[in-house]
């Protein structure tokens, strides 16, 4: 392989979504070490030269069009105040208050592979995590235990410890955590997760797994694990906070229950946006002549008026009549002004398809990790003592576009001073991880060259004794303070 920089300029060259890069704004080298939000004048070169961020799957950038699709928003609200909740304007292609949801929908549903009506944007996701186990967890005597992953992403243990506490069960014995199978890996493998479900397979009421995992990248054989789960009559449910918008869901055709996101990581809408949820259409059919006898005919749900029938919810009578489909799950009134930011960045996933995102993301990662294999700038002796380990599996099919990389212990802190120096923005797990995402929509092969150079340095520098560490560096922050071995 030629691990040369024209390499990475020839793939760029060829790369039929590189123009999508410039529907977003790169932070400057002198944006992030500036101090105000003001941009000052100067001659540095560091005022145009990009930093090379590879943390979309802790916060993707800003969209260029979010800022003009919110203005849009605001001077909808300004000039119609009320009245935007039913009237549109000519030369804006922004609904109505009352429809923006729906239109979030229409966007959100290919990049998970569903139908408009089991889509629905709202809330947060451990809220929607809650509100979907309000349906879908209900546990007996027999059957009550939920399984998930030993390392989830602490809110969703503590969702899943809560809703069993909720109902009068002992986490101690109601939750199953599945770990990796030695200590030496962080990986689970899928014969494990099946081998685990076939263990408690009579106890148990609902599965919850993430469709990537957020500490190692590894992405779940969520098609095999689901027919697995519903041959044993169980219900299973997805966190897909590090999956949508980063590899080709198929939630429908894969028969999943239910799923979760949030939408700040690949998908772009910024901090805390609005969140998404998937409910099979199996599972959100509305019977109206049972529901108008007042004998249900909807599945068990926490109920809110932005639920129901969008014919009658402005009557305001006290019989709810949910809306067929994920939206039906809706409690209040959403935030257009959310809903705007999420549907800017959809509207750029529109430009393409999740399979030509994904063929990228695959390119663009195998770049990756063949480069850091093979440091191009590195002392040939080095290759053979790598001071790192890759620890998200390796075959593509079983990755999104994270790798996770331990360092040897002592080197985090350095490293990572050397590359916010050198203005990388990466993220981190202490004590000894760096998670690295180059996100399709707008990285490039020629900054994934440039990274594993700075990052190779870094290492060598840090075991060198040449550069110490900084508890203020910029790149992100994690909370774990101990290995995978001691966390279980």
């Amino acid at each position: 392989m030629d691990f040369g920089p024209e390499r990475a300029i020839d793939l760029d060259a060829k790369d039929p979504l590189r123009n999508l890069r410039a529907e977003f704004i790169v932070p400057t080298r002198a944006d992030l070490k500036s101090k105000t939000l003001a941009r000052l004048v100067s001659n540095s070169q560091d005022d145009n030269e990009t930093c090379i961020y590879l943390c979309g799957n802790s916060l993707g950038l800003q969209p260029r069009r979010t800022s003009e699709r919110i203005a849009s928003h605001l001077s909808a609200w300004a000039k119609k105040g009320v009245f935007g909740h039913f009237k549109g304007h000519e030369d804006s292609d922004l609904p109505p208050f009352l429809h923006v949801d729906d239109a979030a929908a229409k966007l959100m549903a290919p990049l998970v592979g569903a139908s408009q009506g089991e889509v629905v944007v709202m809330e947060t996701l451990t809220a929607n995590l809650h509100l979907l186990m309000a349906s879908f967890y209900r546990p007996t005597k027999e059957k009550y235990k939920i399984i998930l992953e030993g390392k989830a992403f602490p809110s969703d243990h503590y969702a899943v410890e809560s809703q069993i506490r909720h109902h009068d069960f002992d986490p101690k014995h109601a939750m199953i955590l599945i770990d990796p199978e030695g200590d030496d890996t962080a990986i689970i493998s899928t014969a494990h997760i099946l081998s685990v479900i076939n263990k408690h397979a009579s106890t148990t009421a609902l599965i919850l797994l993430p469709g990537i995992q957020y500490y190692t990248g590894q992405y779940l054989d969520m098609k095999t694990i689901t027919a697995h789960a519903h041959s044993h009559g169980i219900l299973i449910g997805w966190d897909c906070a590090h999956a949508v918008g980063n590899v080709d869901l198929k939630l429908h055709e894969w028969d999943v229950d239910f799923a979760a996101w949030c939408n700040y990581k690949y998908v772009n809408s910024g901090p805390g946006a609005i969140a998404g949820l998937f409910i099979h259409s199996k599972n959100s059919q509305v019977d109206l002549i049972a529901t108008k006898n007042g004998e249900g005919g909807y599945r068990r749900r926490l109920c809110g008026w932005w639920g129901g029938d969008k014919a009658i919810r402005f009557d305001m009578g006290n019989r709810f009549v949910p809306i067929a489909g994920a939206a039906g799950f809706q409690l209040g009134n959403p935030s257009a002004l959310d809903l705007t930011a999420v549907i800017a960045s959809l509207e750029i996933f529109g430009l393409t398809s999740m399979a030509a995102i994904r063929e990228k993301s695959i390119a663009l990662t195998n770049y990756l990790e063949d480069l850091l294999l093979h440091p191009p700038l590195a002392e040939q002796s080095h290759h053979h003592n790598l001071p790192y380990r890759i620890i998200t599996p390796s075959s593509p099919t079983e990755r999104g576009a994270q790798l996770s990389v331990r360092l040897k212990p002592g080197l985090l802190e350095g490293v990572l001073k050397a590359l916010e120096d050198a203005s990388v923005v990466v993220d981190e797990r202490k004590p000894d991880v760096i998670r690295v995402a180059p996100a399709p929509l707008y990285n490039t092969f020629r900054e994934v060259w440039d990274f594993v150079n700075i990052f190779s340095a870094a290492c060598a520098k840090t075991q060198a004794g040449q550069v110490s560490g900084s508890k203020d560096a910029t790149a992100l922050g994690g909370r774990e303070e101990k290995g995978w071995a001691e966390i279980k």
